[in-house]
């Protein structure tokens, strides 16, 4: 290392790959790592895992044990100090353990610890510095700031489509535009969000299953807006691969929510013709999802953004032309933005997914 900062960087970019080890496995939960040094090199080193076991603080000090006194911690999010858990107070661990620093890449955003855990560690003599790598610690964790301080979920619009901006012909026919590497990357996202939301047209088109089959990868819940209620009760969106929740007008299909609520299918009701999406934010955003894909039609896509939910797009454009005044657009309805008031999307990249492009960014 050239420098004491060059070091810091260094252990602190660790501890960011080691929690990144956990993408989809800790929600509610962030996901945080932990270094532990001593005289310039690492004597111990874990992550959080799993929402409910210990945090990755006091793993890497228990896999320290007396090596730990007068270490270095490094760990990517300000150490817990409540009790309002499973786990007991990160702090006590750090502090029992005659730690005599810690770094933190970025204070937690949750109001029962923001401050107060960083604050408790100094009152015990330990030197704190905060800040180090806050920006890649904030876009580890950013579904989780979203869902900490809004309590609804961070949206991401995922889009496959051609040059020409079209995500199906005339008849309908989308299988396959991207390539199969573009379509495991799209398995892996929906490995790492906790729901995916689609509506009726999509479903009634594709019959999808809407999980991840990659190795490794859990279901996410998948949630259907069928107002209606006219999704087929064969239909693979029933199956019991994962949970599915199925978003519909109070007054409809009676007797059919009765058969699948015995199968495990939950239901959500609103009222009047058209669904309020924000209003349905906050109910996911009630059950802890965190995380929400939209992987819906053209008339999905445009009501999300006229709505305001969308956090992050991701568009995969395939080098394939298809054509057509009446092809289906990547977002369609009625709504749309003078050039002046187009969504802007900022912080975008572009990578290469096998044949693909894959377009990626924020609103």
């Amino acid at each position: 290392m050239k420098s004491l900062s060059d070091s810091n960087i260094f252990f602190m970019k660790r501890a960011l790959r080691l929690a990144g080890r956990a993408k989809g496995k800790t929600s509610p939960n962030p996901m945080v790592g932990a270094v532990l040094v001593k005289n310039g090199q690492i004597v111990s080193e874990d992550y959080h895992k799993k929402a409910g076991e210990f945090h990755a603080e006091a793993l890497a000090i228990q896999k320290a044990g007396k090596k730990a006194l007068n270490s270095t911690l490094y760990v990517t999010l300000e150490p817990c100090c409540h009790t309002d858990k499973r786990t007991p107070p990160c702090t006590k661990a750090i502090i029992n353990a005659g730690i005599k620093k810690v770094f933190v890449a970025m204070k937690d955003p949750n109001p029962k610890v923001s401050g107060k855990g960083i604050r408790e560690l100094r009152r015990n003599g330990i030197e704190v510095i905060v800040g180090i790598l806050e920006v890649e610690a904030k876009k580890l964790n950013e579904a989780y700031v979203k869902y900490i301080t809004t309590c609804m979920p961070f949206v991401t619009l995922k889009i496959a489509m051609t040059l020409d901006g079209k995500i199906a012909t005339p008849e309908g026919q989308s299988k396959w535009i991207t390539g199969e590497a573009a379509r495991k990357t799209v398995h892996r996202m929906r490995g790492f969000s906790d729901a995916i939301l689609t509506a009726i047209g999509t479903v009634k088109a594709d019959n999808p299953e809407l999980t991840a089959r990659l190795k490794g990868c859990k279901n996410p819940i998948r949630i259907v807006i069928d107002p209606d209620f006219e999704t087929p009760e064969d239909f693979k969106i029933f199956n019991s691969d994962a949970k599915t929740i199925v978003v519909k007008k109070a007054s409809t299909g009676m007797a059919k929510e009765t058969r699948l609520g015995k199968s495990g299918v939950e239901l959500i009701h609103f009222k009047g013709n058209k669904l309020d999406l924000k209003m349905l934010m906050a109910e996911l955003g009630k059950r802890q999802i965190t995380s929400l894909m939209i992987e819906g039609g053209s008339s999905l896509a445009s009501y999300a953004l006229k709505t305001g939910i969308v956090d992050k797009a991701v568009f995969f454009i395939a080098p394939k032309i298809i054509g057509g005044k009446n092809s289906i657009p990547a977002v369609g309805g009625d709504f749309f933005r003078r050039l002046e008031n187009a969504y802007q999307v900022k912080d975008w990249h572009i990578s290469r997914i096998g044949q693909d492009l894959m377009v990626e960014g924020y609103l």
